[in-house]
């Protein structure tokens, strides 16, 4: 009856570290769901602000391109732009051109029917995202037509699912491989030996390998077509290549093939020598005697000493040169490589990542240490208080690196309630000031922290073992340590009964049949099936005595046991957070949306055509007569301007020279200059005149009548 006490008393040690891991991964996993139903169409980081001709506009003469002008700048294929006829044919040349600012155009062919036209697009914004969108236009009046505008698969679907799974991925890949590297080198060098301490840097490698890997492959159907058949097209794979993104994913690869290096490194030479240097720790007295013999052994310790400085100094720069590397592949390809200060943006975003790592990683690390190290090389205090003060650091570079890039990327209070992307960051600070709670409670337990108890238990567990065998006490190691010697002796008694009963047998019936023989051995087998059976049963109580054991030592101090769940606690808030982030980074900032809403909302509301008359005096003869401005249809984006220059008499004036310039004071945008081409006597003209955004304009037009005689005249219009 006894044989019972010890399986229930692992399977509820075991069961508690199982049930933890498990809620952790069912937390992990309900979060990835989340974020894949909630970011299921990928948003872009760049607006169309406007286009030429509008959206919905009614046109008179057929143009002869179409223009379109983004929020930041975008990359443009042959096919990134294609205008459509009513019937759905293509009527551009195909080939996207660059107008200059973030305007690119298409040009269409002549001789256009009329009718209603559709434009679509499908660009990759500077911060790697792809773009895609479609409006109609009409040349003379509207008209029906066959082309159907559906929302543009382009970033999700199955590619887009498994894109943003991979991102995920390769966060928690660096996360892991930095940060638990760093807590190695720089709080728990004895770690580098421990093995679930090296398990979980090497997952974190394999991780960021595998998803850099996998978002290589997935970027070219990611931007463009969207297909799964198109993951393994190599035509694809090579105009990744050439892509920002793709570069920054392969310099990734080749800054991991070094991280291969050193983690080669820092859990084979680096913990070999760690080890030795624990092992001459605890021979302590013979090396007190050879000193004073003056046989030169101090000497080498101190050389030995020397060398593990050296190479902790080495790893500690190589392992930052790569972090650093690692963390520069995300911010010259992402939200940092463009917009405002894209220069100052880029290393602190590289700080940031590494912050974030160091954190993460290292509280993952110390998890690792808290529940999986074995009691013999448990974590020590010393240890979690470097920690504890190395995360304090990284909080601070965070905190401060997180400020500048919400002002960065949200620019208002208005953008950070109003937009998708100021209310993810709204939670991201709630679930980081939850982190740092809960970090506070774990270094309180971090201050209780003692080395006596640990030592003291360890003392203890041994000498339960050893000298409570046979002892009824099922729930201590020691009596489980008893019951399984007294079971193993009785077992082994009657095993040995049982293999000798057949050999005391009467002569006649060794002599009565040949089955004699075959019961004695099918009795040996029945005999060493069972041996095997309880050989078996015996291993599991040993297993079983040494969890216990486990258990006991870990349990000692109650202020370790107190951080192992706040630190637990942190590790789920951890991953929330990461999840967050993750869609954070593949939202379109606020700043950006909100542009894009005044840009939309000002070109939906048509103001109609703009006329101005300004009258001149260029102060020679003949210098007198008004400037009659008209601009079509006098909205945001492209424009058709006309300028009459008629004499005071109202006919015509034959000027040679006529300059317009656009000045908006209110955002220190301009002058912006046009110069008109001469159409007829008096008539100038400009197409595709770009207006970036609403307000109250100024419009200065410069008019020469003579070679000296030349005047400039304003006047302030609200266009848009």
């Amino acid at each position: 009856m006894t044989q019972a006490i010890a399986p229930p008393a692992a399977a509820t040690t075991t069961g508690g570290v199982a049930f933890r891991v498990r809620a952790l991964l069912l937390l992990l996993l309900a979060v990835i769901g989340a974020v894949l139903a909630g970011a299921a169409p990928a948003s872009a980081h760049a607006a169309l602000t406007g286009s030429d001709p509008q959206q919905g506009a009614v046109v008179g003469r057929a143009p002869t391109q179409v223009s379109l002008t983004f929020s930041e700048k975008v990359a443009m294929s042959d096919n990134s732009v294609r205008v459509l006829d009513p019937k759905g044919k293509r009527v551009d040349t195909g080939k996207a051109t660059d107008l200059g600012g973030t305007t690119y155009g298409v040009k269409l062919h002549s001789g256009l029917p009329d009718g209603t036209f559709t434009v679509t697009y499908q660009v990759v914004s500077a911060d790697s995202h792809p773009v895609s969108g479609a409006f109609t236009f009409s040349i003379g009046a509207p008209s029906q037509t066959s082309v159907a505008l559906s929302d543009p698969a382009v970033g999700g679907g199955v590619v887009g699912a498994l894109y943003g799974i991979g991102r995920y991925v390769s966060y928690a890949g660096f996360i892991l491989l930095v940060g638990g590297a760093a807590f190695v080198l720089a709080c728990w060098q004895r770690g580098a030996g421990v093995r679930p301490v090296q398990r979980l840097v090497v997952s974190g490698w394999l991780a960021l390998t595998g998803a850099t890997l996998a978002l290589l492959l997935l970027r070219g159907s990611y931007v463009g077509s969207g297909k799964v058949g198109d993951i393994f097209d190599l035509t694809l794979l090579g105009q990744v290549l050439q892509t920002k993104a793709g570069a920054a994913l392969v310099s990734r690869l080749l800054l991991l093939a070094a991280g291969a290096l050193f983690i080669a490194v820092l859990f084979g030479a680096y913990a070999r020598r760690d080890e030795a240097d624990a092992t001459d720790e605890g021979d302590t007295s013979g090396r007190s005697d050879a000193a004073d013999k003056g046989d030169g052994s101090d000497k080498g310790g101190v050389d030995a000493d020397a060398e593990k400085r050296d190479l902790t100094f080495g790893l500690a720069i190589g392992g930052a040169v790569v972090a650093a590397g690692l963390a520069a592949s995300w911010a010259m390809a992402e939200h940092a490589s463009t917009g405002i200060q894209a220069g100052l943006a880029m290393p602190v975003d590289v700080l940031h990542l590494l912050a974030v790592a160091v954190w993460l990683g290292g509280l993952s690390a110390l998890l690792v240490a808290l529940f999986r190290a074995p009691a013999e090389t448990q974590i020590d205090a010393v240890a979690v208080r470097r920690f504890s003060r190395l995360a304090f650091g990284s909080v601070t570079v965070l905190a401060a690196t997180g400020i500048y890039q919400s002002w960065r990327q949200v620019g208002s209070w208005s953008a950070l309630t109003g937009t998708w992307y100021g209310q993810l960051l709204l939670i991201k600070i709630g679930l980081v000031a939850v982190l740092v709670g809960i970090a506070w409670i774990s270094r309180r337990w971090t201050a209780q922290l003692s080395e006596a108890p640990q030592a003291k238990a360890l003392a203890t567990a041994g000498a339960t073992v050893g000298t409570t065998a046979g002892t009824t006490a099922g729930t201590t190691a020691g009596a489980t340590a008893g019951t399984t010697a007294g079971a193993t002796a009785g077992t082994t008694a009657r095993a040995e009964l049982r293999t000798k009963q057949p050999t005391k047998v009467p002569a006649d019936s060794r002599d009565s049949s040949s089955g004699g023989s075959d019961s004695r051995d099918s009795n040996s087998g029945g005999s060493n099936s069972g041996d095997s059976r309880r050989a078996a049963q015996l291993a599991r109580q040993q297993a079983a005595v040494d969890t216990t054991r486990q258990k006991r030592l870990r349990d000692a101090d109650p202020a370790r046991a107190g951080l192992r769940r706040s630190v637990l606690a942190e590790a789920g808030v951890a991953v929330v957070l990461l999840a967050v982030t993750t869609v954070l980074t593949s939202t379109e900032p606020g700043r950006t949306e909100e542009a894009a809403q005044q840009a939309t909302s000002s070109s939906s509301q048509r103001s109609g055509p703009l006329s101005l008359k300004l009258p001149f005096d260029t102060g020679g003869q003949d210098g007198k007569g008004t400037a009659e401005v008209t601009l079509d249809p006098a909205r945001v984006g492209g424009n058709e301007m006309h300028v009459f220059v008629e004499r005071p008499n109202g006919k015509a004036f034959d000027v040679p020279e006529v300059k317009v310039a656009f000045t908006l004071e209110a955002k220190k945008i301009g002058p912006l200059p046009v110069t008109p081409d001469r159409i007829a006597t008096g008539h100038w003209s400009a197409i595709g005149v770009q207006i970036p955004m609403a307000g109250d304009w100024e419009i200065a037009v410069t008019v020469r009548t003579s070679d000296i005689d030349q005047t400039t005249v304003t006047k302030n219009a609200k266009i848009g």
